[in-house]
């Protein structure tokens, strides 16, 4: 049975039950628990936290998943996969435990010929919660389960919550036996690779505290009302019933694999072990890749964007490992496209922008590992220099963390070079990393309990409408006041204030757009707002300070948005809309917004560019392009209507964000159309005027765009005039000369200083003749101790201690040269060669010394350097550096002798 089979029969078995069929959400949320949605539940938090009601009583979906924390399995095992389907069926109050059992064997086990998935219901095992008797009983006597094929196990495997205090509750796993040649007799719990989970059903019923029942902890109480979440793993039962070993040769996986065959003219079916290991990490991970690249994430250095690279490396580099040297990335995505596209369309229709992305990260990622080897070939000659045969591991996390490289493809460098790698160093370093990127994730999920006190509130007062898009002023009512994030009934003169209205006009900070400010007033007061919030779905909180008298619960109010600022807000929100369309008229699908800002008079635009910058010429037609649009006054409209109709009226959505069912649209005809909650202008003469200011990079892959609108566009071009007329007179020459004219001049300038430069490293060198000559014999060691001439510092001093070292010759001598600025002072040790036989370190002199100027350092046994401040003015300077000449005397004395 085909995957797109196995989902549709989900969807449809469900469907037929009742259940309200959900699209898969983006694998990206405004959720700061996670970096990927990775569960099928996810989307449903809302409804399981009490956030906002359910709007069905019961739902089904596909979700696409992603989960990272486990990478290293992935190719090894026969069921790891980085990107899966998570195919799940939700109860909000409705059904419990016996309905979601049922509805679980019912598809399961039905014969194909009617739309199940025909598995043999004797080979079928569940596992259920240690203490839950109910659960047993409903498998054992109305399913009829085998008391033999029910096994019990702890929370650690079988209860299920957030991870923060809130809805939790018992699992039962069901398991499917694939036969004794996969592994022991027993069940679940001797074996979960003979015994295969494919579908976990969550019963929510329990309220956890602070500690968690997975770990023996009690709920502190019982929901008020009963849910269930269940997940089935598209990939595991694809596998199942495909008559494969592994999720890797499913329909979907398997045909990147034959492509990497092709292209490697290396074997997946009869290769090596290792190989085997490499064809099915390149599978998952392009998978991975260009789903997440569908869903709007670029390359980066950190969070998703951190994520995505090392995938899309790890392919790249594997596919050089099986010998593949041409790029092969869009390739790849390609094979991803052509499988998934019938369940995923938007994998077809964003091709362009995807394999742009994935192409711009292979080539830079080439780029780097050529870097990378360099340093890899200094680290090896290091190693042998000091006649070890082992790379340290700080190198190799360097090289691991700096350049990307995987520790396997170290070592497999390394032992080319005839090397070990300190691979218990290494580790140690990953674990610190590790350590702080876990406490980092603890963090973010402590979070979303700071948020409790917002969702009694909306439990309390259900979200009110938004007035906003056609009123500035409103009549209204106060129905909730926090002080300190206390409620409280009453608030008076100078407290800061958090409003809650039944209905109000302001809008609330989103979708790059800055909140309104204003004026809230009621019989007993006024409140200044001075921000507005959405910390929950549906709850609009307006911040600020009661500016005189009381503001109280349960009054009526009048809410007033400052319009001047609304209105600015508005034109810039507008002007977003129309460079967004510009920038793709000029640069195709590929320049995918990727975040924006829209402040009064002025904007910011992100946006995705693998082929990097914008040339200027191009940057100046969007802008033509733009402002001709506004000098033809086009009316801007916006309407609401179904996910369906916008998209056959062809209007842009953007990536990473949750749309419902009924959708807001804002239209300027074929030029632009947009979903968007934002508020904008009436027609496009109303901004007056757009103008681009600057264009660079934020990013791997990512550009951004700032532009001014209306009167502060006017503004900035009249400061550029004046300015301009300004430099125009003092170099005598017309404006439109002024390019070649600044040029020449900086030119002129570049060729004195590098003039200078050279006259005063001809100064430097000239003084080491001298330094070398009045060196000093210490027991038998020349050393050369002194104040460096003025003037001498940096790569400087380095080249000046190099110098005097050089003639030295044979001799054990040992250099150090101080240079004071200001009251810094920095200092570098030089070692020749028959000094460092006798044991004089460069790196640990200056550690014998540097403490007298108050100042550390450290480096190699031949160079090493360090800084100190003494104190003491001048005087202390210099009695700091003769201190430093007198320990580093001692020191090369005691060597001497």
């Amino acid at each position: 049975m085909q995957t797109h089979e196995i989902r549709r029969r989900f969807l449809a078995h469900f469907e037929n039950a009742g259940h309200t069929p959900v699209p898969s959400a983006s694998l990206i949320l405004d959720d700061p628990t996670l970096l990927f949605v990775n569960a099928g539940m996810v989307q449903f938090k809302p409804y399981f936290l009490g956030e906002a009601p359910p709007p069905y009583a019961t739902a089904t979906s596909i979700q696409k998943c992603v989960r990272t924390g486990d990478i290293e399995n992935v190719g090894h095992t026969t069921r790891h996969n980085t990107f899966f389907q998570m195919a799940g069926n939700f109860s909000f109050g409705d059904y419990f435990k016996e309905g979601a059992i049922r509805h679980a064997w019912a598809l399961i086990t039905g014969s194909q010929d009617d739309g199940g998935f025909g598995f043999d219901p004797e080979r079928i095992w569940v596992t259920v919660y240690e203490n839950d008797d109910e659960a047993e009983r409903i498998w054992h006597e109305v399913i009829g389960m085998p008391a033999e094929r029910i096994q019990r196990r702890d929370g650690r495997d079988n209860y299920w919550d957030m991870g923060i205090p809130g809805p939790g509750g018992p699992c039962s796993e069901i398991y499917y036996d694939r036969g004794p040649e996969y592994g022991v007799e027993g069940g679940p719990v001797a074996d979960e690779d003979r015994y295969l989970e494919i579908w976990n059903l969550v019963f929510m019923q329990d309220v956890r505290g602070d500690q968690s029942p997975k770990y023996g902890a009690a709920p502190i109480g019982e929901l008020p009302q009963k849910n269930i979440d269940t997940g089935m793993g598209i990939e595991r039962v694809a596998f199942l019933l495909q008559g494969v070993d592994n999720v890797y040769e499913t329909d979907l996986v398997r045909p990147v694999i034959d492509r990497v065959q092709e292209l490697s003219g290396r074997s997946y079916d009869d290769g090596s072990a290792e190989d085997g290991v490499r064809f099915r990490v390149i599978a998952d991970h392009v998978r991975t890749g260009a789903m997440i690249i569908g869903d709007g994430v670029v390359p980066g250095n950190e969070g998703r964007g951190y994520v995505l690279r090392r995938l899309l490396r790890r392919v790249v580099r594997n596919a050089r490992l099986l010998g593949i040297t041409e790029p092969v990335l869009v390739d790849l995505v390609g094979v991803v496209r052509d499988a998934m596209g019938p369940s995923y369309p938007e994998l077809v229709t964003d091709f362009p922008r995807i394999a742009a992305v994935a192409a711009a990260e292979e080539e830079a990622f080439l780029a780097t590992l050529a870097t990378g080897s360099r340093l890899f070939e200094s680290a090896v000659s290091e190693t042998r220099a000091g006649g070890s045969t082992q790379l340290s591991g700080e190198n190799a996390f360097l090289l691991h963390d700096t350049y990307g490289f995987p520790i396997d493809l170290t070592l497999e460098m390394a032992a080319e070079a005839g090397l070990d790698v300190d691979e218990g160093a290494f580790q140690s370093l990953m674990g610190q990393q590790r350590a702080r990127a876990k406490a980092d994730a603890a963090s973010r999920k402590q979070g979303a309990a700071d948020h409790s006190v917002y969702r009694r509130l909306l439990e309390e007062h259900p979200p009110g409408e938004f007035l906003g898009y056609t009123d500035l002023q409103a009549a209204t009512r106060i129905v909730g006041l926090l002080v300190d994030g206390a409620s409280v009934p009453v608030a008076r003169e100078g407290d800061a204030v958090e409003i809650i209205l039944d209905n109000t006009p302001f809008y609330g900070e989103s979708g790059g757009q800055q909140a309104d400010t204003g004026v809230i007033r009621t019989a007993s007061g006024t409140a200044r707002i001075d921000d507005v919030q959405l910390p929950v779905p549906g709850l609009r909180l307006h911040r600020g300070v009661v500016t005189g008298g009381e503001v109280a619960v349960d009054t009526a109010a009048d809410a007033e948005v400052d319009i001047a600022r609304r209105n600015a807000i508005a034109r810039a929100h507008t002007g977003t809309h129309l460079i967004h369309a510009g920038v793709r008229n000029a640069l195709g699908s590929a320049a995918a917004q990727a975040g924006s800002l829209n402040a009064p008079g002025r904007l910011r635009f992100d946006f995705t560019s693998p082929s990097g910058a914008i040339p200027p010429s191009v940057l100046l037609e969007v802008e033509d392009e733009v402002n001709e649009i506004l000098q033809e006054d086009r009316p801007v409209d916006w309407y609401v209507t179904s996910m369906d109709q916008a998209r056959e009226l062809g209007a842009m959505m953007l990536f990473g964000e949750k749309y419902g069912d009924r959708v807001r649209v804002v239209d300027m005809g074929e030029y632009s159309r947009e979903l968007c909650g934002g508020t904008h202008v009436a027609r496009t003469g109303e901004l007056g005027m757009v103008k681009v200011i600057t264009e660079g990079s934020v990013g791997s892959g990512v550009r951004r765009v700032e532009a001014l609108v209306g009167l502060d566009a006017f503004r900035y071009l009249n400061r550029e005039h004046v300015l301009v007329s300004q430099l125009a007179e003092q170099l005598k020459a017309p404006a439109e000369e002024l390019p070649e004219r600044i040029s020449g001049i900086v030119d002129r300038l570049r060729a004195a200083e590098k003039e200078l430069e050279n006259v005063r490293a001809r100064e430097v060198l000239a003084s080491a003749g001298a330094l070398a000559e009045g060196a000093d014999d210490v027991g038998g060691i020349a050393l050369v101790a002194a104040r460096t001439p003025d003037g001498v510092g940096g790569g400087d001093l380095r080249t000046l201690a190099s110098d005097v070292r050089g003639r030295l010759g044979d001799r054990p001598g040992v250099v150090a040269l101080f240079a004071p600025d200001d009251d810094k002072l920095s200092f570098v040790v030089a070692t020749t060669a028959a000094a460092r036989d006798r044991g004089l370190a460069a790196g640990d002199l200056v550690k014998t010394f540097a403490p007298a100027v108050g100042g550390r350092g450290g480096g190699k046994a031949d160079l090493a350097q360090g800084g100190g401040s003494p104190s003491g003015g001048p005087a202390g300077m210099d009695a700091g550096i003769g201190a430093a000449i007198d320990a580093l005397r001692a020191q090369v004395a005691t060597a001497g002798s």
